[in-house]
């Protein structure tokens, strides 16, 4: 019984699509990867442009770009200081960056989007259509009132009656897209072998007549009939009835279709597709020939019959494509591996060959540009504008190019092909894209399955002749910007005339045309990509030898970190892992009587004649006091708790390298332990908040005013717990329950504010103050209004209650929540809950903004008793009954959030005690940290709530024990870092660490660029150095001295194929730089690399760690494939001066040549022996002293070996391949050979495997190419396993991506305990033991999952949960999660127990508390055991990562 758990989201995209889709005039960007689809929109920043940096994507390894921070605020103006500045300004520009508005993981594979225009849409904006695998439709569309995506209906089509032919291939071995209509009168779903589904669209002016009216070339319709209430006349859903069509009933010549997609320019929805009535063949080319044919056909919706148009045969065979182009070009595109043909609605064609291989392979008549020597093979086009419909062509390399239409009138004469030069941006792509999407004027996204996906903008300068240069001066003049495709026009009025085409075919070369405008590309912003992960390594973080930083990391850094290869071609390189923040420990301090710590900057006098508004932001920071962004902190106050017992502060001034007590200041440390810390009045007033009073100080600590906290009211003398600061107000929480606002005025004294009757009768738990500058809070109607601020005051009441204040006025809230503690899914003022028990027990409450520099937005995080953290995003929507009415239009929406506390408070009933622990540590808010505007949680789970431009907020903990106090610290030796003291009392300056991003993935991840492809990797722990095995492209050429093939010494072409070209390289883990490396031969290529304690000595029978590595030389297929066993062991060398991570170099030790490759290595037995997959067989080598390797013992195994791996120490072995599937072999040392235990009757297609013991039962994990796990079971005892001769098929589940790798791994969890409860005698008998062992999952679109195995009590509580959520939550896109996991498979029918889905349990934390409670009375369990398990299977196990 086993739970999968994804960690890591994929992040590899595979379908984008711009649409409008949140609002009528948004432009949103929707981006699939595999399962998960985001939602993003575009904001438009400035940013300062390093030339030498230009165009380029970020560089991970850079501090200043990791973790998105490389850009600069936009809000700050600029300005020079004297004329002599005006040279050193650095020059500004306008980019285009990514700003994530949700996401969603969903129960099924996309496989296409495509826009779609709706009636009366609940946003106004257009809708999404999703296509997903097996047959599948979703019409989606976004949903104010919820604030997110909304399931307008779900088709289905993969019925028996409509797959009837026996056969055709399954839907999963079909690929299934889906194209619209550009008028969305209709979409087309094309699944199967050649079926296709339509789905009509209702339309304005449907029920008119229509038959001479085009939405291209008429304009927009007058408005739909309405009725009396509004409301559209029209119909209750905006699709019509789908029907489903074959291509055989449209043309019985489609028997093999390759693409289809709608055409512009035509009155009824019209489609183009490009066929064959033979399968194409390359091997076939003599005899299939220009095999291929390009019809359009008309579609007839109401009679459901389609009319063909027109029909081009005779084509290349090599064509996969068909780009529809609007106006002004208009037609087709076809596109091949080696020709680029247009097609006009006329019928007229021309074609450009781009490779000398198009005339070889067709007698199509195309213009030649062989020159080019380019591969069109999963190219990508686009088109960058309307103006001349020049179009960018990406290739599958990542270079640029551009496609040129040459015009005649409205006629398109030729084609012509020209690279983009390097200066230009040609090569700012580092690999092929697997998607585009145009964002608007100037501006491209390129979606990438293999580098980071960008956003690529261009802009053009002209090159055009004398005679337009009226036309320029005209337009300078008038200062009309203008972009330069609307000068196009002009081309025709000085163009020589037209020319026969075969003129041009013979002129059109490798060359500009004249009046064509050069562009330049740039990169605007990335989304990080770690796919695809082959496999993956486990290395221990390194320092440098006795240096200081490895001196004060004692403690907060990872026992592993976990790395994998990521990214292809020159995009290649690693990706490094880390569940937890290991912070970058710039200084460690003894501090044991710190109880907290507050930095803190306040404004000095300002010097004379300098405006500090018009200050720029880098100019700022050489000028001490100019604004307080720039300036670094100077005091650091503590809280100080010593052997006496008497709390006390003290204040210290920092300096680059630490920090000093000050002494002979009006600061008195024994006034009391400090409570908070803030500035106020435009930062020139230090505010100490004491127990009994408040203390202001000015710039240089002189005391400027002492506010007592006596209550005026009841002459009390209640003390101060907790505070809130927003300039220039202070909230107070004091021990009553009451709270007091405090208010600075211009000259910095402090005052009262006066509070209203509500305020006083409420007994109050939390608060906080929030500077609403987003207006995300505030109503339209109070906007800009004088008699407020935009300061607004949240408080959380003792019955759990939301009460939200407009400072200065406390007599009415704007906002009222009663039932906050409720937790609901969406909160709103008229949320209500009758009868209920079920509140969760809140301890604080705060808002503040969370993001970075590009996207800040504001977030209500809630802490409750468990020190859990709930997190609401707010949004506005008023309905037209509550249009006006303040209180009912703002809205919290709960962001998942699968953050699980270390030690959580006991009980409910220990709320009290929990409750002053929690004041003593409550969450901080840091403005800027490493670039990021986020949020700390101390105590004992220390832990950041992160958030970039493209994430969600993220909870992730901070590694080290338990944290007291902690602030932000920015000094010249420390610069937006952080301060913070542990529980043992050590105090550490600290940074993020250089290149890790944190918010994109939910773990700490660095991506090192290597420029080549990763092939395997491995890490050797006593040299501390990783072993990777990587490729380069190299051009391949036939051998000439081969004694059977003469022929190929006549070979003669120019445009030679590429091959793979091995190299094995050290890889340093100080600064991820390669150290060495070792070339293998031309063709040869690494397959598997492994560190295996080998026996080195016969005699002694010492034993070494040395590096494996399994090798296939691939020469084509007319030559046989060869390998190499090589052993190589890492030795010490003199290092190059000014490297000392040098001194490590690979020496070989042993190369074997085989019959066949070597595609799996492992260790076995006992002795020190290695077993190699090589050729058919298996074969367990020992390593002799004279440098050979003697086989031992071998086994047939009749077909390529995809993986072998031995359960460590036992002789127990798993070999599978991609025929046969799964054989579990036993190895055996006296006498040495290999026996066959058990196999797998159902003959899988074996990607990976491995073992995963479960108390005294053995289970085998196998991964198949169709995204399946399968579940064996060795147990000869049972009586369908035929004495063990059959492996029992135990379950099977369906995971959405494809897996690389599995990787056995310990849980650091403890064998036995049990999670707090509140009842101590319910849990007498209770004692759930937690796993040993877990299994790590990669995946090739990025996604990281966890296999977790779980006792019968555990599978029955979370398999009867998992029954509830399935039923009771709305899932997106209206999928069914049962269904997406279910496989078809032959497993045993009386023992199969389904997987449980890790992914769906976690949702259980989105439901409110009494949602919860409900589903916790029905299963029969208790709160705590849910939550107990659902940390077992979210990777709690993981700690040492």
């Amino acid at each position: 019984m086993q739970c999968f758990h994804e960690l890591v989201p994929p992040t590899a995209v595979t379908n984008a699509v711009t649409l409008s889709f949140t609002s009528p005039n948004s432009n949103n960007l929707i981006v699939a990867k595999s399962s998960l689809l985001q939602i993003f929109s575009l904001k438009t920043v400035t940013t300062e442009v390093d030339p030498d940096r230009e165009g380029r994507q970020p560089n991970y390894d850079d501090p200043q770009v990791a973790g998105r921070r490389e850009f600069q605020d936009e809000n700050v103006e600029t300005s020079f200081i004297g004329t002599d500045l005006v040279l050193q300004r650095s020059e500004r520009s306008q980019t285009t960056k990514l700003v994530l508005v949700s996401e969603y993981s969903l129960f099924g594979t996309i496989t296409s989007l495509a826009r779609v225009k709706i009636l009366n849409s609940k946003a106004g904006g257009d809708a999404l259509l999703i296509a997903f695998r097996d047959a599948k439709l979703s019409l989606v569309e976004w949903d104010p009132e919820r604030h997110g995506i909304s399931t307008t209906s779900i088709h289905y089509y993969e019925s028996e009656d409509i797959l009837r032919s026996p056969w055709a291939p399954e839907l999963s071995q079909c690929q299934s897209y889906i194209t619209v209509d550009p008028s969305s009168r209709c979409a087309v779903l094309k699944f199967g072998m050649r079926t296709l589904a339509i789905l009509p669209f209702h339309q304005a002016g449907d029920d008119l007549v229509m038959d001479d009216y085009d939405p291209d070339l008429d304009g927009e319709l007058p408005d739909a009939p309405k009725q009396p209430d509004g409301e559209s006349s029209s119909r209750s859903t905006p699709y019509a009835s789908s029907f489903v069509l074959s291509l055989s009933s449209i043309q019985p010549r489609l028997v093999y279709p390759i693409h289809l997609t709608f055409l512009y320019e035509y009155r009824e929805p019209t489609f183009g597709i490009l066929s064959s009535q033979v399968a194409p063949s390359a091997s076939l080319l003599s005899q299939r020939r220009d095999t291929l044919s390009y019809g359009v056909y008309t579609l007839e919706l109401e009679q459901r019959q389609s009319t063909e148009l027109l029909s081009i045969g005779g084509l290349p065979y090599d064509l996969f494509k068909i780009i529809p182009l609007p106006l002004p070009v208009g037609g087709s595109l076809l596109v091949g591996g080696n020709e680029l043909i247009h097609v006009d609605q006329s019928g007229r064609t021309n074609g450009v060959a781009v490779n000398e291989f198009a005339k070889q392979c067709s007698s199509f008549s195309m213009a030649d540009q062989s020159s080019l020597a380019m591969r069109l093979e999963n190219c990508a086009i686009e088109q960058l504008g309307s103006g001349n419909g020049d179009m960018l062509i990406v290739l599958n390399t990542g270079e640029l190019a551009l496609l040129d239409f040459a015009m005649d009138g409205r006629v398109v004469s030729g084609l012509s092909i020209r690279r983009i030069a390097e200066e230009n941006g040609g090569s700012v792509l580092e690999a092929g894209a697997s998607c585009t999407a145009i964002l608007g004027r100037g501006k491209l996204f390129i979606g990438s399955e293999n580098s980071d996906s960008v956003i690529l903008g261009w802009s053009r300068k002209s090159r055009l002749p004398a005679k337009q240069d009226t036309d320029a001066n005209i337009l300078a003049d008038a200062e009309e910007d203008l972009d330069l495709d609307d000068l196009e026009d002009h081309d025709d009025i000085y163009s020589a005339g037209p020319q026969d085409a075969k003129d041009r075919s013979e002129t059109l070369k490798d060359t500009d045309r004249s009046q064509a405008g050069d562009y330049r590309f740039k990169v605007n912003d990335s989304i990080m990509n770690l796919a695809p992960m082959r496999e993956l390594a486990l290395g221990q973080p390194a320092f440098l030898p006795r240096s200081e930083e490895e001196r004060n990391s004692r403690g907060v850094v990872a026992d592993l970190e976990l790395v994998v290869p990521s990214g292809r071609d020159r995009a290649g390189g690693i990706s490094v892992l880390k569940h937890e923040v290991d912070p970058k420990v710039i200084g460690r301090f003894e501090f044991p009587e710190a109880q907290g710590v507050w930095s803190v900057s306040a404004k000095r006098p300002l010097a004379k004649g300098i405006i500090p508004q018009s200050s720029s932001k880098d100019q700022a920071g050489q000028n001490d006091g100019y604004t307080l962004d720039n300036e670094f902190h100077r005091f650091m106050i503590v809280s100080k708790a010593p052997a006496s017992e008497v709390v006390e502060s003290a204040v210290y001034a920092l300096t680059p390298t630490g920090f000093e007590e000050i002494k002979g200041t009006e600061f008195d440390p024994a006034a009391g332990g400090t409570i908070d810390v803030g500035t106020l009045a435009g930062e020139t007033r230090v505010v100490q908040v004491l127990p009994g009073e408040l203390r202001s100080y000015d710039g240089e600590l002189g005391l400027a005013q002492i506010f007592p906290m006596t209550d005026d009211l009841t002459g009390a003398e209640p003390k101060a717990v907790g505070t809130s600061f927003a300039d220039p107000y202070l909230l107070v929480i004091r021990d009553d329950s009451s709270i007091v606002v405090l208010e600075a005025d211009d000259s910095g004294d402090i005052d009262e504010v006066e509070r209203g009757d509500s305020i006083l009768a409420t007994k109050w738990l939390s608060g906080s103050l929030y500077k609403d500058h987003s207006k995300a809070f505030l109503p339209q109607a109070e906007n800009g209004s004088g008699s407020s601020s935009d300061v607004l005051l949240f408080l959380l009441s003792v019955d759990g209650a939301l009460q939200i204040y407009n400072l200065p006025n406390l007599s009415k809230p704007i906002y009222v929540a009663d039932s906050l503690s409720f937790l609901p899914p969406i909160l709103s003022a008229e949320y209500a809950v009758k009868r209920s028990t079920a509140r969760e027990t809140l301890m604080e409450i705060m808002v503040t903004d969370l993001g970075d520099q590009i996207a800040k937005s504001p977030y209500m995080i809630l802490r409750t008793a468990n020190d859990d953290l709930v997190i609401y995003e707010p949004y506005k929507y008023s309905s037209s009954q509550t249009l006006g009415d303040s209180n009912s239009a703002l809205h919290f929406i709960k962001i998942p959030n699968q953050h699980f506390a270390r030690s959580p408070a006991e009980s409910a009933q220990d709320a009290a005690k929990g409750l002053m622990e929690q004041r003593a540590n409550p969450l901080r808010t840091v403005s800027n940290i490493g670039g990021y505007s986020a949020v700390f949680l101390p105590g004992s789970t220390p832990s950041f709530i992160l958030k970039s431009a493209c994430s969600m907020p993220r909870v992730i903990k901070l590694r080290g024990k338990a944290v007291r106090g902690m602030s932000g610290f920015h000094t010249a030796g420390c610069e937006r870092g952080w301060v913070y003291v542990d529980i043992e009392g050590i105090a550490r300056v600290s940074q993020f660490p250089n290149g890790f991003q944190f918010g994109e993935t939910g773990w700490a991840s660095h991506k090192v660029t290597l420029g080549e492809e990763v092939q395997s990797l491995c890490y050797h722990a006593p040299m501390e150095s990783y072993v990777i095995g990587t490729t380069e492209k190299v051009p391949y050429k036939l051998p000439d001295d081969d004694d059977f093939h003469h022929e190929w010494k006549k070979e003669d072409t120019s445009f030679l194929p590429e091959v793979q070209h091995g190299f094995i390289k050290i890889l340093n883990p100080i600064n991820y730089t390669v150290v060495d490396t070792y070339p293998l031969d031309h063709s040869e290529v690494p397959l598997c690399i492994k560190t295996l304690h080998l026996e080195v000595n016969e005699t002694t029978h010492e034993r070494q760690l040395l590096v494996a590595v399994g090798t296939a030389i691939i020469r084509g297929e007319d030559l046989s494939t060869r390998g190499c066993i090589y052993i190589f062991e890492i030795i010490t060398v003199v290092p190059e001066p000014g490297r000392p991570e040098t001194n490590r170099k690979l020496k070989l030790v042993v190369k074997e040549e085989v019959k066949g490759a070597v595609t799996a290595l492992s260790e076995i037995g006992s002795q020190g022996f290695l077993l190699a997959a090589q050729g058919q067989k298996c074969m367990v080598r020992g390593l002799k002293e004279d440098g050979s390797l003697l086989p031992v013992a071998f086994m047939d195994m009749q077909c390529y070996v995809s993986v072998a791996k031995e359960l460590k120490g036992t002789g127990l072995c798993v070999l599978g391949d991609a025929v046969k599937g799964v054989w579990f072999v036993g190895y055996s040392e006296e006498p040495y050979k290999m026996t066959l235990f058990g196999k797998d009757t159902t003959h899988l297609e074996v990607l990976t495997a491995d073992f995963l013991p479960d108390g005294n039962q053995l289970f085998i994990l196998v991964a198949d190419g169709d995204c399946n796990f399968h579940i064996l079971q060795f147990d000869p005892e049972h009586p369908r396993s035929l004495s063990g001769q059959r492996l029992l098929h135990r379950s099977a589940f369906h995971i959405g991506h494809l897996p690389t790798s599995l990787t056995l791994l310990p849980s650091s969890l403890p064998s036995a305990s049990s999670p707090s409860e509140p009842d101590d005698d319910a849990m007498d008998d209770v004692t759930p033991e937690h796993p040993a062992q877990q299994l790590l999952v990669t995946t090739q679109s990025g996604a990281l999952g966890l296999i977790t195995p779980v006792t019968e009590t555990q599978y029955r509580r979370l398999s009867a949960l998992q029954t509830q959520l399935t039923n009771g939550l709305e899932h997106a896109c209206g999928l069914n999660p049962r269904a997406y996991r279910a496989v078809n498979t032959l497993a045993d029918p009386i023992a199969a127990r389904s997987v449980l889905d890790g992914s769906l349990l976690s949702r259980f934390w989105e439901l409110g508390s009494q949602r919860r409670r409900e589903i916790c009375s029905r299963i029969g369990c208790e709160m705590w055991e849910i939550r107990g398990d659902l940390e077992i299977v979210s990777g709690g196990g993981l700690n040492y990562l």
